[in-house]
């Protein structure tokens, strides 16, 4: 007598909520060229030329995304590796949920593609301006060199959060997460 199935419900839940990636920082195959794929600062994705518009597909991609020491960006597999083009982060930050407050708080983030992250030591946040007094730019450090560039919605959230604290160079503004401070800007005297 075969054995019987189980219930899809009961195998669902013998699985891990978030699936492990795989483990893109171990292969190391050589440059097997350039693909004609990018990634727009808005967080769309493109196969030459024609927007991607499957998620499950970007998700698969996005799983196997390394940012080498060479600032590229490269689709790898144990056998193949592939450098793609990546206008700014190749993930966004489009939600944000908060627990708990002060030093204790926990700023947790939810990308385009679907990853967790709570900020902190191993996850920090960053904001670069790229010209003096212009737009800020806010990161998020996601895995390896990858980072999620926040939507302004979120960075606007974010700020509500922020508070001032005396620095060397004066003061900044930031939020804390896992009991670390994070700098948002400079405040001017």
């Amino acid at each position: 007598m075969p054995p019987s199935r189980p219930d899809p419900a009961t195998l669902a839940a013998t699985l891990p909520a978030t699936p492990a990636l795989p483990p893109v920082e171990r292969w190391n195959p050589s440059l097997s060229g350039d693909m004609d794929l990018r990634i727009t600062r808005d967080g769309a994705w493109y196969h030459e030329g024609t927007l991607i518009q499957r998620e499950a597909l970007i998700r698969l991609f996005a799983s196997i995304l390394r940012c080498d020491e060479d600032s590229h960006h490269y689709l790898i597999t144990p056998v193949e590796k592939w450098r793609i083009r990546v206008d700014d982060a190749p993930f966004r930050a489009v939600r944000l949920d908060v627990t708990g407050t002060g030093r204790e708080q926990i700023l947790s983030f939810t990308t385009n593609v679907g990853d967790m992250i709570a900020a902190g030591s191993d996850h920090p946040l960053s904001v670069e301006y790229q010209t003096p007094g212009g737009e800020p730019a806010p990161y998020l450090q996601v895995r390896g060199r990858l980072r999620a560039l926040l939507t302004r919605a979120v960075f606007l959230e974010l700020a509500e959060l922020g508070e001032e604290r005396p620095s060397d160079q004066g003061r900044d503004y930031g939020v804390w997460s896992q009991g670390q401070f994070f700098s948002l800007g400079r405040l001017d005297d």
